[in-house]
Protein backbone atom coordinates (compact mmCIF):
# COMPACT_ATOMS: atom_id res chain seq x y z
CA UNK A 1 0.00 0.00 0.00
CA UNK A 2 1.62 3.40 -1.04
CA UNK A 3 1.57 6.17 0.99
CA UNK A 4 -0.97 8.33 -0.74
CA UNK A 5 -3.68 5.76 1.09
CA UNK A 6 -4.86 4.08 -2.92
CA UNK A 7 -5.76 0.59 -3.18
CA UNK A 8 -4.27 -1.48 -6.02
CA UNK A 9 -4.93 -5.17 -6.73
CA UNK A 10 -1.94 -7.61 -6.79
CA UNK A 11 -0.97 -9.48 -9.59
CA UNK A 12 -0.38 -12.60 -8.18
CA UNK A 13 -3.25 -15.05 -7.60
CA UNK A 14 -1.75 -17.16 -4.87
CA UNK A 15 -1.08 -13.86 -3.21
CA UNK A 16 -4.91 -13.63 -2.79
CA UNK A 17 -5.56 -16.60 -2.08
CA UNK A 18 -3.49 -16.47 0.24
CA UNK A 19 -2.26 -20.50 -0.78
CA UNK A 20 -0.35 -21.72 -3.96
CA UNK A 21 -2.31 -24.12 -6.03
CA UNK A 22 -1.16 -27.59 -6.60
CA UNK A 23 0.25 -28.04 -10.63
CA UNK A 24 -2.72 -29.45 -12.99
CA UNK A 25 -2.94 -33.28 -13.44
CA UNK A 26 -1.79 -34.99 -16.80
CA UNK A 27 -3.93 -37.85 -18.25
CA UNK A 28 -1.49 -40.46 -19.63
CA UNK A 29 -2.06 -41.81 -23.17
CA UNK A 30 -2.16 -45.10 -21.61
CA UNK A 31 -4.58 -44.30 -19.01
CA UNK A 32 -7.15 -42.85 -21.86
CA UNK A 33 -6.72 -46.12 -24.07
CA UNK A 34 -7.53 -48.08 -21.05
CA UNK A 35 -11.01 -46.17 -20.06
CA UNK A 36 -11.77 -46.39 -23.77
CA UNK A 37 -11.54 -50.17 -23.55
CA UNK A 38 -13.69 -50.97 -20.28
CA UNK A 39 -16.62 -48.39 -21.79
CA UNK A 40 -16.79 -50.58 -24.80
CA UNK A 41 -16.47 -54.23 -22.64
CA UNK A 42 -19.07 -52.46 -20.64
CA UNK A 43 -21.23 -51.81 -23.97
CA UNK A 44 -20.58 -55.25 -25.00
CA UNK A 45 -21.82 -57.02 -21.75
CA UNK A 46 -24.89 -54.85 -22.01
CA UNK A 47 -25.42 -56.02 -25.53
CA UNK A 48 -24.60 -59.94 -25.03
CA UNK A 49 -27.42 -60.04 -21.94
CA UNK A 50 -30.41 -58.27 -23.52
CA UNK A 51 -29.74 -59.41 -26.95
CA UNK A 52 -28.91 -62.89 -26.76
CA UNK A 53 -31.39 -64.35 -25.17
CA UNK A 54 -34.08 -62.77 -27.01
CA UNK A 55 -32.62 -63.98 -30.19
CA UNK A 56 -32.03 -67.41 -28.87
CA UNK A 57 -36.14 -67.60 -28.25
CA UNK A 58 -37.19 -66.51 -31.54
CA UNK A 59 -35.06 -69.38 -32.96
CA UNK A 60 -36.53 -71.68 -30.64
CA UNK A 61 -40.08 -70.56 -31.74
CA UNK A 62 -39.45 -70.44 -35.37
CA UNK A 63 -38.07 -74.27 -35.01
CA UNK A 64 -41.22 -75.43 -32.66
CA UNK A 65 -43.58 -73.57 -35.87
CA UNK A 66 -41.52 -75.41 -38.53
CA UNK A 67 -42.01 -78.56 -36.01
CA UNK A 68 -45.79 -77.71 -35.61
CA UNK A 69 -46.36 -76.97 -39.68
CA UNK A 70 -44.74 -80.37 -40.05
CA UNK A 71 -46.64 -82.24 -37.34
CA UNK A 72 -50.38 -83.96 -38.75
CA UNK A 73 -53.00 -81.35 -37.35
CA UNK A 74 -54.93 -82.74 -33.84
CA UNK A 75 -58.48 -83.50 -34.33
CA UNK A 76 -60.96 -84.50 -31.85
CA UNK A 77 -63.73 -87.28 -33.20
CA UNK A 78 -66.93 -87.95 -32.79
CA UNK A 79 -69.42 -90.68 -34.35
CA UNK A 80 -72.94 -90.20 -35.54
CA UNK A 81 -75.67 -90.38 -33.62
CA UNK A 82 -78.65 -92.60 -35.18
CA UNK A 83 -82.16 -91.35 -34.74
CA UNK A 84 -84.87 -93.72 -33.39
CA UNK A 85 -86.89 -94.67 -36.59
CA UNK A 86 -90.44 -93.19 -34.63
CA UNK A 87 -89.80 -89.31 -33.93
CA UNK A 88 -92.22 -86.57 -33.52
CA UNK A 89 -92.22 -84.20 -35.89
CA UNK A 90 -93.85 -80.87 -34.96
CA UNK A 91 -96.41 -79.07 -37.35
CA UNK A 92 -98.22 -75.91 -37.52
CA UNK A 93 -101.77 -76.38 -38.64
CA UNK A 94 -105.55 -74.42 -39.15
CA UNK A 95 -108.28 -75.63 -37.62
CA UNK A 96 -111.80 -76.04 -39.66
CA UNK A 97 -115.24 -76.92 -39.33
CA UNK A 98 -116.06 -80.79 -40.21
CA UNK A 99 -118.81 -79.28 -42.64
CA UNK A 100 -119.57 -76.01 -43.36
CA UNK A 101 -122.31 -74.66 -45.63
CA UNK A 102 -124.38 -71.49 -46.46
CA UNK A 103 -128.31 -71.70 -46.51
CA UNK A 104 -129.29 -69.81 -48.90
CA UNK A 105 -133.23 -69.08 -50.41
CA UNK A 106 -134.94 -71.06 -52.99
CA UNK A 107 -138.05 -69.43 -53.05
CA UNK A 108 -138.87 -65.48 -53.22
CA UNK A 109 -141.19 -64.10 -50.36
CA UNK A 110 -141.50 -62.65 -47.36
CA UNK A 111 -139.02 -64.19 -44.35
CA UNK A 112 -141.94 -64.83 -41.76
CA UNK A 113 -140.11 -65.46 -38.95
CA UNK A 114 -137.14 -67.09 -37.70
CA UNK A 115 -136.63 -69.73 -34.96
CA UNK A 116 -132.58 -69.94 -34.98
CA UNK A 117 -129.64 -67.52 -34.53
CA UNK A 118 -126.31 -67.74 -34.01
CA UNK A 119 -124.55 -69.85 -31.12
CA UNK A 120 -127.53 -72.38 -31.39
CA UNK A 121 -127.22 -75.93 -32.00
CA UNK A 122 -129.23 -77.88 -34.56
CA UNK A 123 -130.50 -80.62 -35.95
CA UNK A 124 -130.49 -82.10 -39.08
CA UNK A 125 -133.84 -81.23 -40.93
CA UNK A 126 -134.50 -78.73 -37.84
CA UNK A 127 -136.81 -75.99 -39.27
CA UNK A 128 -134.57 -72.90 -39.65
CA UNK A 129 -137.36 -69.86 -40.63
CA UNK A 130 -140.62 -69.64 -42.72
CA UNK A 131 -141.05 -67.61 -46.03
CA UNK A 132 -144.50 -66.21 -46.88
CA UNK A 133 -144.50 -66.99 -50.70
CA UNK A 134 -147.92 -65.38 -52.46
CA UNK A 135 -147.11 -65.29 -56.14
CA UNK A 136 -145.86 -69.33 -55.66
CA UNK A 137 -149.24 -70.15 -53.88
CA UNK A 138 -150.97 -68.82 -56.97
CA UNK A 139 -148.72 -70.46 -59.32
CA UNK A 140 -149.12 -74.05 -57.36
CA UNK A 141 -153.10 -73.02 -57.25
CA UNK A 142 -153.47 -72.60 -61.08
CA UNK A 143 -151.52 -75.48 -61.85
CA UNK A 144 -153.64 -77.58 -60.10
CA UNK A 145 -156.67 -76.17 -61.73
CA UNK A 146 -154.81 -77.09 -64.74
CA UNK A 147 -154.08 -80.61 -63.67
CA UNK A 148 -157.89 -81.50 -62.97
CA UNK A 149 -158.29 -79.74 -66.34
CA UNK A 150 -156.25 -82.17 -67.89
CA UNK A 151 -157.78 -85.09 -66.17
CA UNK A 152 -161.37 -84.06 -67.80
CA UNK A 153 -159.65 -83.92 -70.79
CA UNK A 154 -158.46 -87.58 -70.41
CA UNK A 155 -161.69 -89.12 -69.21
CA UNK A 156 -163.55 -87.19 -72.28
CA UNK A 157 -160.85 -88.69 -74.79
CA UNK A 158 -161.48 -92.15 -72.78
CA UNK A 159 -165.26 -91.74 -73.20
CA UNK A 160 -165.03 -90.70 -77.35
CA UNK A 161 -162.10 -93.62 -77.23
CA UNK A 162 -164.57 -96.26 -75.94
CA UNK A 163 -167.54 -95.34 -78.26
CA UNK A 164 -165.21 -95.22 -81.44
CA UNK A 165 -164.35 -98.84 -80.41
CA UNK A 166 -167.97 -99.52 -80.13
CA UNK A 167 -168.98 -98.59 -83.21
CA UNK A 168 -166.31 -99.92 -85.25
CA UNK A 169 -167.42 -103.53 -83.75
CA UNK A 170 -171.04 -102.78 -84.76
CA UNK A 171 -169.72 -101.87 -88.31
CA UNK A 172 -167.78 -104.64 -88.65
CA UNK A 173 -170.59 -107.12 -88.00
CA UNK A 174 -172.70 -105.05 -90.26
CA UNK A 175 -171.20 -104.18 -92.83
CA UNK A 176 -171.08 -108.52 -94.22
CA UNK A 177 -174.60 -108.68 -93.74
CA UNK A 178 -174.84 -105.48 -96.51
CA UNK A 179 -176.57 -103.09 -94.00
CA UNK A 180 -173.33 -100.96 -94.19
CA UNK A 181 -170.55 -100.10 -96.28
CA UNK A 182 -167.37 -100.60 -96.48
CA UNK A 183 -166.10 -96.92 -96.44
CA UNK A 184 -168.50 -96.22 -93.37
CA UNK A 185 -166.35 -99.12 -91.64
CA UNK A 186 -163.07 -97.75 -92.59
CA UNK A 187 -164.83 -94.33 -90.83
CA UNK A 188 -165.06 -96.06 -88.10
CA UNK A 189 -161.52 -97.94 -87.90
CA UNK A 190 -160.16 -94.57 -88.43
CA UNK A 191 -161.95 -92.73 -85.55
CA UNK A 192 -160.97 -95.54 -83.10
CA UNK A 193 -157.68 -94.91 -84.03
CA UNK A 194 -157.95 -91.00 -83.67
CA UNK A 195 -159.84 -91.55 -80.66
CA UNK A 196 -157.03 -93.93 -79.07
CA UNK A 197 -154.61 -90.89 -79.91
CA UNK A 198 -156.14 -88.51 -78.09
CA UNK A 199 -156.19 -90.49 -75.16
CA UNK A 200 -152.63 -90.72 -75.03
CA UNK A 201 -152.64 -87.06 -75.73
CA UNK A 202 -154.53 -86.21 -72.95
CA UNK A 203 -153.25 -88.25 -70.83
CA UNK A 204 -149.28 -86.49 -71.55
CA UNK A 205 -151.08 -83.60 -70.88
CA UNK A 206 -152.27 -84.16 -67.05
CA UNK A 207 -148.78 -85.77 -66.87
CA UNK A 208 -147.58 -82.97 -67.34
CA UNK A 209 -149.91 -80.71 -65.36
CA UNK A 210 -148.98 -82.95 -62.73
CA UNK A 211 -145.12 -83.17 -62.93
CA UNK A 212 -145.57 -79.12 -62.66
CA UNK A 213 -147.65 -79.31 -59.52
CA UNK A 214 -145.10 -81.44 -58.12
CA UNK A 215 -142.21 -78.76 -58.79
CA UNK A 216 -144.09 -75.96 -57.32
CA UNK A 217 -145.15 -78.02 -54.33
CA UNK A 218 -141.34 -79.11 -53.47
CA UNK A 219 -140.70 -75.47 -54.94
CA UNK A 220 -142.76 -74.34 -51.86
CA UNK A 221 -141.24 -77.13 -49.35
CA UNK A 222 -138.06 -74.63 -49.27
CA UNK A 223 -140.00 -72.05 -48.32
CA UNK A 224 -139.52 -73.96 -44.88
CA UNK A 225 -135.44 -74.16 -44.86
CA UNK A 226 -134.02 -77.19 -42.44
CA UNK A 227 -130.64 -78.01 -41.44
CA UNK A 228 -128.61 -79.56 -43.95
CA UNK A 229 -126.74 -81.27 -41.13
CA UNK A 230 -126.26 -80.74 -36.99
CA UNK A 231 -124.18 -78.51 -36.09
CA UNK A 232 -124.09 -75.07 -35.21
CA UNK A 233 -125.39 -71.86 -36.39
CA UNK A 234 -122.44 -69.02 -37.06
CA UNK A 235 -124.52 -66.50 -38.86
CA UNK A 236 -128.18 -64.98 -39.46
CA UNK A 237 -128.57 -62.79 -41.80
CA UNK A 238 -132.40 -61.95 -42.41
CA UNK A 239 -135.16 -60.45 -40.12
CA UNK A 240 -138.51 -60.62 -40.23
CA UNK A 241 -140.28 -58.93 -43.32
CA UNK A 242 -137.27 -59.16 -45.41
CA UNK A 243 -137.28 -59.93 -48.87
CA UNK A 244 -136.11 -62.83 -50.17
CA UNK A 245 -134.93 -63.84 -53.98
CA UNK A 246 -134.62 -67.62 -55.12
CA UNK A 247 -131.63 -66.08 -57.53
CA UNK A 248 -130.10 -63.65 -55.16
CA UNK A 249 -126.78 -64.31 -53.07
CA UNK A 250 -127.68 -63.29 -50.12
CA UNK A 251 -127.59 -65.99 -47.55
CA UNK A 252 -129.91 -66.68 -44.91
CA UNK A 253 -127.64 -68.78 -42.02
CA UNK A 254 -124.57 -70.27 -42.20
CA UNK A 255 -123.83 -73.52 -40.07
CA UNK A 256 -120.98 -75.43 -39.39
CA UNK A 257 -120.45 -78.96 -37.82
CA UNK A 258 -117.65 -78.57 -34.88
CA UNK A 259 -117.47 -81.94 -33.63
CA UNK A 260 -115.35 -83.44 -34.46
CA UNK A 261 -112.82 -80.66 -35.43
CA UNK A 262 -110.55 -80.67 -38.47
CA UNK A 263 -106.93 -79.75 -38.39
CA UNK A 264 -104.91 -79.07 -41.45
CA UNK A 265 -101.02 -79.38 -41.51
CA UNK A 266 -98.27 -79.36 -44.28
CA UNK A 267 -96.42 -82.42 -43.92
CA UNK A 268 -92.80 -82.03 -45.56
CA UNK A 269 -91.65 -84.19 -48.60
CA UNK A 270 -89.21 -86.24 -46.59
CA UNK A 271 -92.13 -87.67 -44.30
CA UNK A 272 -94.78 -87.78 -46.48
CA UNK A 273 -94.36 -91.22 -47.48
CA UNK A 274 -94.52 -91.87 -43.82
CA UNK A 275 -98.25 -90.57 -43.07
CA UNK A 276 -100.59 -93.65 -42.50
CA UNK A 277 -104.46 -93.15 -41.87
CA UNK A 278 -104.96 -93.84 -37.84
CA UNK A 279 -101.55 -92.21 -37.23
CA UNK A 280 -102.32 -90.71 -33.39
CA UNK A 281 -101.78 -86.60 -33.31
CA UNK A 282 -100.92 -84.63 -29.72
CA UNK A 283 -102.61 -81.18 -30.89
CA UNK A 284 -101.56 -78.15 -28.49
CA UNK A 285 -103.29 -74.76 -28.62
CA UNK A 286 -101.96 -71.58 -27.09
CA UNK A 287 -105.31 -70.82 -25.28
CA UNK A 288 -104.90 -74.01 -23.52
CA UNK A 289 -101.54 -74.31 -22.56
CA UNK A 290 -101.76 -76.68 -20.20
CA UNK A 291 -103.79 -79.55 -21.95
CA UNK A 292 -103.32 -81.50 -25.32
CA UNK A 293 -106.19 -82.83 -27.56
CA UNK A 294 -105.80 -86.02 -28.67
CA UNK A 295 -105.97 -86.24 -32.66
CA UNK A 296 -105.96 -89.03 -35.13
CA UNK A 297 -104.59 -88.47 -38.88
CA UNK A 298 -108.15 -89.03 -40.83
CA UNK A 299 -106.96 -88.49 -44.44
CA UNK A 300 -103.83 -87.13 -46.67
CA UNK A 301 -103.83 -85.37 -50.11
CA UNK A 302 -102.02 -88.53 -51.39
CA UNK A 303 -99.76 -85.83 -53.76
CA UNK A 304 -97.05 -82.76 -53.16
CA UNK A 305 -98.05 -78.99 -53.61
CA UNK A 306 -96.01 -78.55 -55.90
CA UNK A 307 -94.68 -74.95 -54.88
CA UNK A 308 -94.06 -76.10 -50.96
CA UNK A 309 -93.31 -79.92 -51.73
CA UNK A 310 -95.78 -80.58 -49.46
CA UNK A 311 -98.55 -82.80 -48.72
CA UNK A 312 -102.02 -81.33 -47.01
CA UNK A 313 -102.92 -84.04 -44.13
CA UNK A 314 -106.23 -84.21 -41.81
CA UNK A 315 -106.07 -84.60 -38.62
CA UNK A 316 -109.36 -84.88 -36.44
CA UNK A 317 -110.21 -84.13 -32.93
CA UNK A 318 -112.99 -84.78 -30.99
CA UNK A 319 -114.64 -81.91 -29.72
CA UNK A 320 -117.84 -82.08 -27.85
CA UNK A 321 -117.28 -79.23 -25.86
CA UNK A 322 -116.75 -76.84 -29.02
CA UNK A 323 -113.18 -75.79 -27.22
CA UNK A 324 -112.13 -75.66 -30.69
CA UNK A 325 -113.06 -72.99 -33.13
CA UNK A 326 -112.34 -73.19 -36.39
CA UNK A 327 -110.00 -71.05 -37.65
CA UNK A 328 -107.77 -71.32 -34.79
CA UNK A 329 -103.49 -71.90 -34.78
CA UNK A 330 -102.29 -75.23 -33.70
CA UNK A 331 -99.43 -77.10 -33.28
CA UNK A 332 -99.84 -80.96 -34.04
CA UNK A 333 -96.98 -83.51 -33.30
CA UNK A 334 -97.45 -86.27 -35.08
CA UNK A 335 -94.62 -89.72 -34.73
CA UNK A 336 -94.20 -91.06 -37.77
CA UNK A 337 -91.96 -93.69 -38.81
CA UNK A 338 -88.67 -93.10 -41.12
CA UNK A 339 -88.12 -94.90 -43.92
CA UNK A 340 -84.77 -94.65 -43.68
CA UNK A 341 -81.68 -94.46 -41.04
CA UNK A 342 -80.87 -91.02 -40.23
CA UNK A 343 -77.63 -89.77 -37.96
CA UNK A 344 -77.10 -86.83 -36.29
CA UNK A 345 -73.93 -85.14 -36.04
CA UNK A 346 -72.80 -81.60 -34.65
CA UNK A 347 -72.99 -78.40 -36.82
CA UNK A 348 -69.45 -77.82 -36.73
CA UNK A 349 -68.69 -80.81 -38.52
CA UNK A 350 -69.68 -79.47 -41.88
CA UNK A 351 -67.48 -78.40 -44.48
CA UNK A 352 -69.02 -76.11 -47.43
CA UNK A 353 -66.87 -75.59 -50.50
CA UNK A 354 -67.32 -76.33 -54.39
CA UNK A 355 -67.88 -79.71 -54.00
CA UNK A 356 -70.77 -80.03 -52.09
CA UNK A 357 -71.49 -80.32 -48.60
CA UNK A 358 -68.99 -82.84 -46.71
CA UNK A 359 -67.57 -83.97 -43.75
CA UNK A 360 -64.08 -85.53 -42.68
CA UNK A 361 -64.07 -89.10 -41.55
CA UNK A 362 -61.25 -90.63 -40.24
CA UNK A 363 -60.59 -94.34 -40.85
CA UNK A 364 -58.69 -96.91 -38.69
CA UNK A 365 -55.18 -95.81 -40.01
CA UNK A 366 -55.82 -92.01 -39.12
CA UNK A 367 -56.12 -91.28 -42.33
CA UNK A 368 -59.51 -88.74 -43.74
CA UNK A 369 -61.72 -89.30 -46.30
CA UNK A 370 -64.02 -85.51 -46.82
CA UNK A 371 -67.35 -87.86 -47.88
CA UNK A 372 -70.31 -85.81 -49.34
CA UNK A 373 -73.64 -86.30 -47.24
CA UNK A 374 -77.24 -86.02 -47.88
CA UNK A 375 -78.52 -82.93 -44.84
CA UNK A 376 -82.21 -84.02 -44.40
CA UNK A 377 -83.08 -81.58 -41.45
CA UNK A 378 -81.04 -78.61 -40.00
CA UNK A 379 -81.85 -78.45 -36.19
CA UNK A 380 -79.15 -75.77 -35.65
CA UNK A 381 -77.06 -77.10 -33.29
CA UNK A 382 -77.07 -80.20 -34.89
CA UNK A 383 -77.08 -81.78 -38.14
CA UNK A 384 -79.62 -84.80 -39.02
CA UNK A 385 -77.69 -86.76 -42.18
CA UNK A 386 -79.74 -88.99 -44.71
CA UNK A 387 -76.78 -90.45 -46.28
CA UNK A 388 -73.30 -90.69 -46.69
CA UNK A 389 -72.74 -92.35 -42.86
CA UNK A 390 -73.00 -95.35 -40.94
CA UNK A 391 -73.04 -95.91 -37.17
CA UNK A 392 -69.42 -97.01 -37.47
CA UNK A 393 -67.53 -93.76 -38.98
CA UNK A 394 -65.78 -91.85 -36.91
CA UNK A 395 -65.91 -87.58 -38.34
CA UNK A 396 -64.00 -84.69 -37.14
CA UNK A 397 -65.85 -82.69 -34.97
CA UNK A 398 -64.62 -79.53 -36.06
CA UNK A 399 -63.81 -78.58 -39.68
CA UNK A 400 -60.54 -78.02 -40.31
CA UNK A 401 -59.66 -76.16 -43.97
CA UNK A 402 -56.08 -78.22 -43.43
CA UNK A 403 -57.93 -81.49 -43.85
CA UNK A 404 -57.61 -83.11 -46.77
CA UNK A 405 -58.38 -86.27 -48.29
CA UNK A 406 -55.06 -88.83 -47.41
CA UNK A 407 -54.33 -86.59 -44.70
CA UNK A 408 -52.95 -87.86 -41.52
CA UNK A 409 -53.82 -86.93 -38.27
CA UNK A 410 -53.61 -87.38 -34.34
CA UNK A 411 -56.40 -87.70 -32.22
CA UNK A 412 -57.06 -86.10 -29.48
CA UNK A 413 -59.39 -88.01 -26.58
CA UNK A 414 -61.64 -86.59 -24.95
CA UNK A 415 -59.45 -85.84 -21.72
CA UNK A 416 -57.56 -83.81 -24.17
CA UNK A 417 -54.75 -86.23 -24.66
CA UNK A 418 -53.40 -87.21 -28.06
CA UNK A 419 -53.35 -90.64 -29.55
CA UNK A 420 -50.33 -91.21 -32.29
CA UNK A 421 -51.72 -93.52 -34.26
CA UNK A 422 -49.45 -94.32 -37.39
CA UNK A 423 -50.08 -95.90 -40.99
Amino acid sequence: MSGTGAWTPKDDQSDELEFELPPPTKVSRRNGLLFVVIALVAVALLFLVGFVPKWRQRRRLTQETAETSQAAPRVQLVSPNELKQDRPLQLPGITAALEDTVVYPRVSGYVRRWLVDIGDLVREGQLLAEIDTPELDAQLEQARADLVQAEAGVLRARTSATLSTTEQKRYETLTPAGVTSGQELEQRRTQARVDDASVKVARASAASMQANVNRLVRTKAFSRPVAPFSGTVTARTIERGALVSADSKSPMFRIAALDPIRIFVQVPQDLAPSIRTGTRADVKVREFPTRTFDGTISRSAGALDEATRTMTTEIRVPNSQHELMPGMYVNAVLSLAVSHRVFEIPSTALYMGGEGVRVAVVGGDAKVELRKITIERDTGNSIEISTGLTVDDRIVKIANAALVDGSTVEIMKPDSTVEREKH
